[in-house]
């Protein structure tokens, strides 16, 4: 074993690369999930990074296609768990779509009061975990202070805390409870002034600033090439948003602003969720002060719902970008073929090209300033 040692040393060029392979996960705090990175370091410096998924795959489209429209709501609370309302919306959306079914005006609103404040929430995830992975305890006690308020919101108005199935084809479960408008309004008042304190404990901080700025720069072309979608395809500067720029539900009657970054850094990425979360509990004030009266659901809908003959896609702007349900129906109450697509696959998808030359510790920075979430990878 020591000769075969000397000889491999024998080989070495000292003034050459001296690379060396590292596997980052499968079960590592910092890869959100069981995400493996095989990374090829010179030194401290990244020369070439493979992701390798899969170690989640549940065959989420396939179980899709065995279940009735209303049976697979459930499941799409854990395409993204940090975000159960805007993974039950595009679902049922599609199901609507292709079936003809029109959705109550209040149940319009109240699903964009409940996506808007489980994007929040979800940010919140991100923003505690982020900064924990680059060392700093203190905001994870302040953002799950703030998400648990949004919780209990939910929890008052399905029962549950995480995985809610709030959603249904012709429009929501449950109407809001009395006492949830008055408390949202109060979490939004409470949430604005929060988000000062996170400004000053953390964006103005040169420690965050030095690990953040002009670290992962994603161009806005090699973001549209890959596929990037939401906060990170903003960030690099590109305006797209599908509540605007393919309206859906009852977005067209809010007024809100896109955030945008300028060089599609970790710091740019980070500013443009920070000010989604702003925008966010704009859109919710101004549901709650249009909210309309009426039913929540088109009555007598029946519980194997057959859907007519055809296919449909419909796509919503999900927390990690772009979620789109494609259906095919052959008549039945199952689909006869479904596939869903996800942000973070295309987000994590960059990473070949975007990580190399960067070191090793900026990968930390880089990958959790991306947000993605992996049972939305591994479907």
């Amino acid at each position: 074993m020591l000769e075969l040692d000397k000889k491999s040393m024998e080989n070495i060029d000292p003034e050459g690369p001296q690379e060396i392979v590292v596997n980052i996960g499968p079960q590592h705090p910092s890869t959100h999930g069981v995400l493996r990175l095989v990374v090829t370091l010179d030194g401290e410096r990244i020369v070439k990074c493979d992701p390798v998924v899969g170690y989640l795959h549940r065959a989420l489209e396939k179980i899709a296609e065995n279940r009735t429209y209303l049976q697979f709501v459930p499941l799409t609370d854990r395409i993204d768990y940090c975000a159960s309302m805007n993974s039950n919306l595009p679902w049922v959306m599609a199901a609507e779509k292709l079936g003809g079914i029109t959705p109550p005006p209040r149940a319009e609103y109240i699903r964009v009061i409940v996506c808007e404040l489980n994007r929040v929430a979800s940010h919140l995830v991100w923003w505690a975990t982020n900064l924990l992975d680059l060392g700093a305890v203190t905001p994870f006690n302040y953002a799950f202070r703030d998400r648990e308020m949004i919780i209990d919101l939910f929890e008052m108005l399905c029962g549950a805390r995480l995985l809610y199935g709030y959603m249904r084809v012709g429009g929501v479960s449950k109407d809001l409870p009395d006492e949830f408008i008055p408390k949202t309004r109060k979490f939004i008042e409470h949430f604005r002034e929060a988000i000062k304190d996170y400004d000053r404990l953390v964006t103005g901080n040169i420690i965050f600033q030095t690990r953040t700025i002009d670290k992962g720069v994603l161009s806005p072309e090699d973001a549209v090439a890959y596929g990037v979608t939401g906060p990170n395809l903003r960030a690099s500067g590109v305006s797209w948003d599908l509540r605007r720029d393919e309206p859906y539900s009852v977005y067209p009657e809010f007024n809100f602003e896109i955030p945008l970054g300028k060089k599609g850094d970790c710091f740019d990425r980070y500013i443009v969720r920070m000010d989604e979360m702003r925008q966010s509990c704009n859109i919710v004030e101004q549901a709650l002060n249009k909210l309309p009266s009426g039913p929540v659901i088109v009555p007598e809908l029946p519980y194997r719902l057959k859907i007519p003959k055809g296919e449909v896609y419909v796509r919503t702007e999900a927390p990690r970008g772009e979620m789109g349900v494609y259906l095919v129906s052959d008549g039945d109450s199952k689909a006869y073929r479904a596939k869903i697509r996800t942000g973070s696959f295309s987000n994590l998808s960059v990473f070949p090209s975007m990580l190399p030359g960067a070191l090793l510790q900026d990968m930390i920075a880089i990958s959790g300033s991306m947000d993605f979430i992996l049972p939305e990878i591994d479907r």
